[in-house]
């Protein structure tokens, strides 16, 4: 059964760094996000005391465990030299934590309205993309998360797009993806792909005699019911194509400028929270992709 869809909170909005070019480009998004929104930044680094550094069960040396504490606060006073120079007034707080970046990133999560990290990344975020950090962010933040992907300057007039399929967390990814168009000033390319859609109780019935495309329209729209009219500034593209959902969304993210997905779904959105739908979006997409969850709370 599906959970209510995510409060908007008035957090702070989080960014990792860790000194990559990856988190440079994550910590631009965070920064403009955070001007648009009228909201503080929290810029955080993590970083483990490393056991076995030398092999065996030899903990690090305290030499070692400085020289990490010194590069991580490196990290941070160039981060807020990078932010003060793009947005002189906006709010900035930095904290560096001795602890794995996953867990202190769902910690920070909770307070935060949004989570932005890059595609990359060394130290406390090695692996961001390519191993499990963003995947496990995304099955366990509580509050959407955004993975930096491509050249998110290059698509500033781009759209906003939003996966929808009925369920109640595609519902809550329709909000935030309106929200964020209205944001960007950018318009809004909602997409219901309908191939081999399994229908379930509380998804509307193909009625007799209607085509399945005319059924899937439905489902879109009452998706979107509401929205528009709390949006009237956000032009809307309506898309209901047979297709599955991955291909379509990842073709459409070339000249996004966010890709707007909900972290599981039901449909052709099934298993988006483990399985290869949401993977491939924040793996593969060529945009921004922001991943959002049910709250809760």
């Amino acid at each position: 059964m599906d959970t209510d869809p995510p409060v908007l909170r008035d957090g702070p909005v989080v960014v990792g760094t860790d000194g990559s070019e990856g988190a440079e480009r994550a910590l631009d998004w965070a920064t403009d996000m955070a001007v648009l929104s009228n909201r503080p930044l929290r810029i955080v680094h993590a970083f483990t005391y490393v056991q076995g550094f030398y092999g065996g069960d030899l903990p690090a040396s305290p030499e070692v465990y400085r020289a990490m504490e010194d590069e991580g606060r490196t990290f941070m006073d160039d981060a807020r030299t990078r932010v003060t120079a793009r947005a002189p007034e906006l709010r900035v707080e930095t904290d560096m934590l001795l602890q794995g970046s996953v867990p202190m990133l769902v910690d920070e999560s909770e307070r935060a309205s949004m989570l932005v990290v890059g595609t990359s990344g060394r130290g406390g975020f090695t692996g961001m993309l390519v191993g499990s950090t963003s995947v496990s962010l995304t099955a366990h933040a509580h509050c959407p998360v955004v993975v930096v992907r491509g050249d998110s300057e290059a698509a500033s007039d781009g759209p906003v797009v939003v996966g929808v399929d009925g369920s109640g967390v595609s519902t809550a990814a329709v909000t935030m993806a309106f929200r964020e168009a209205s944001l960007l000033g950018a318009p809004l390319v909602a997409v219901h792909a309908w191939a081999d859609v399994e229908y379930e109780p509380g998804l509307p019935e193909m009625a007799e005699g209607s085509s399945r495309e005319q059924s899937e329209q439905i489902v879109l729209s009452e998706a979107l019911a509401g929205m528009p009219e709390r949006y009237p500034d956000v032009r809307v593209e309506r898309v209901v194509v047979p297709g599955k959902p991955r291909q379509q969304l990842l073709e459409r993210a070339a000249g996004a400028r966010l890709l707007v997905a909900g972290s599981r779904g039901r449909g052709g959105f099934r298993g988006m929270l483990l399985g290869s739908t949401s993977q491939a979006l924040i793996h593969h997409a060529a945009c921004p992709v922001m991943i959002v969850r049910p709250d809760r709370h």
